[in-house]
């Protein structure tokens, strides 16, 4: 069986946000949709998913670093002739105390219902589908009833076997004798494992586990204004439940491309407008790209300086799920763009420009003993 850490390729003390990290990026890197085709890939993928299912639920992690496995009906003691000390002091006090300890009153059989398994799953958007909402849909891996075998993972023709040794019920009871008298513990069946079946010849589709892992098709909604690392749950689009359980959430983490145009803060756009020297100078009404493709009229006030920050208020991102739709703003960074040739005539404007403002262009000496030599020259 291959350590899920170095599925992960993270150390056995990562934290769980260098797990999710690891997590995010092989995802993107294994993923089916940049593989199609590709087997090799689609396992690997399935790998990935399957450690991080583990590694990021802490209970599961601690119990896979303790025993190597993840399976709540594994006996650690397996090599003490098959008995769970948890399961025995808890009758033990069970007799003793009145049954407020005892492993029945919370022990939860293993043929009850139970909830499938959560997924989580990284979706990428651009910045324009974060700002309108995104209607996807979004292949995911999950585990599903082999129809080979119709989920008992027995061959077709067979059938699975009630266990001779529970029968049925997917547990055993071991009487001990102790300085306290006789009490009852009650184990989880060491030949069915707990589920109370025996299967004799296996399914060659599923291995006789019943279940397959397959791609499945959602369409999820992604409302305006989300950002990256947003978690959005699908309720019901996890794994199925198991012994007709309710199925696990999907949770979608968004990944929010970079623009080449704007940067986002928060709800906040920031972008950029070149201007001339001119424009800056006498002032000017500026035409600015907002992110949906349209243009927005901006007054630029006579004397704005190079770096300076104007504010179109309301045309940032939607705030998610906002139900007065508020938005932020798009901050417009002015920048001033200085000419790298000029004619002959713009050239002379300038200089007129500079005698006028008592500006020296540079090159020429402004001292006093410089400013005589002209005079003199003249």
């Amino acid at each position: 069986m291959e350590d899920l850490y170095e599925i992960l390729e993270v150390k056995r003390d990562a934290s769980q946000a260098d797990i999710k990290k690891a997590y995010r990026k092989l995802v993107h890197q294994y993923h089916p949709d940049s593989h199609p085709g590709d087997k090799e890939a689609e396992e690997k993928f399935k790998k990935i998913n399957a450690a991080y299912s583990v590694l990021n639920d802490p209970e599961k992690r601690a119990r896979y670093d303790q025993f190597g496995t993840t399976d709540p009906n594994s006996n650690p003691f397996g090599g003490m002739g098959g008995m769970d000390f948890g399961d025995l002091f808890g009758d033990l006090f069970s007799q003793a105390f009145g049954g407020g300890f005892g492993a029945s009153s919370r022990r939860q059989s293993a043929n009850s219902p139970r909830q499938g398994d959560d997924i989580e799953q990284v979706v990428s958007i651009t910045l324009l589908e974060a700002f309108k909402g995104v209607t996807r849909d979004i292949d995911v891996m999950k585990w599903e009833n082999c129809q080979h075998c119709n989920g008992t993972g027995a061959k077709p023709g067979t059938k699975p076997e009630t266990c001779p040794r529970c029968h049925g019920s997917g547990q055993t009871r071991q009487r001990q004798q102790t300085m306290f008298g006789v009490f009852e513990s009650i184990t989880t069946c060491p030949d069915c494992h707990g589920t109370g079946k025996m299967i004799r010849e296996k399914c060659d589709e599923c291995k006789g586990t019943g279940h397959i892992h397959k791609k499945h098709k959602i369409e999820v909604k992604i409302p305006a204004g989300v950002a990256s690392n947003m978690r959005l749950r699908v309720p019901g689009a996890g794994e199925a439940g198991i012994n007709g359980g309710p199925a696990g959430d999907l949770y979608l983490i968004i990944d929010v491309e970079i623009h080449p145009d704007f940067e986002r803060d928060g709800a906040d756009l920031h972008t950029s407008l070149i201007l001339t020297y001119p424009q800056a100078v006498l002032g000017t009404e500026a035409k600015v790209k907002i992110l949906d493709g349209s243009e927005e009229s901006l007054i630029v006030p006579a004397g704005t300086q190079h770096g300076q920050t104007l504010k179109l208020k309301g045309k940032g991102m939607p705030r998610v799920n906002s139900p007065l739709k508020v938005t932020g703003d798009l901050y417009v960074h002015v920048y001033i763009e200085i000419p790298k040739k000029l004619t002959e005539k713009q050239r002379e404007l300038i200089k007129s420009l500079a005698d006028e403002m008592k500006a020296p262009i540079s090159g020429e000496d402004s001292s006093i003993l410089g400013k005589f030599k002209r005079w003199f020259q003249e």
